[in-house]
């Protein structure tokens, strides 16, 4: 009887743990560049980053002038909010 609590305690777990992978991997949250607000959507490709925001904001910056880290920022910004969610 024991084994039998254990084994449906872990398979809860594991299923709590399953979903809340799936929602890191395909739930995204982005923050707003001129409102300041932030908005969940779906991503359209798995990936493990969650919070996306725009280091360029409201600016003219380019991105030849911005740092390796910015860049990368601001592609996955425009990949998964500007392209894919019509902003």
């Amino acid at each position: 009887m024991k084994a039998i609590i254990i084994n449906n305690k872990i398979n809860f777990f594991l299923m709590i743990f399953s979903i809340l992978l799936l929602l890191k991997f395909w739930i995204g949250i982005f923050s707003h560049d001129e409102f300041k607000g932030h908005h969940l959507f779906i991503k359209h490709r798995p990936i493990w980053k969650t919070y996306f925001y725009s280091p360029r904001g409201m600016s003219d910056l380019k991105l030849s002038e911005m740092s390796k880290e910015k860049k990368h920022e601001q592609t996955l910004f425009n990949e998964f909010i500007i392209r894919n969610q019509n902003l």
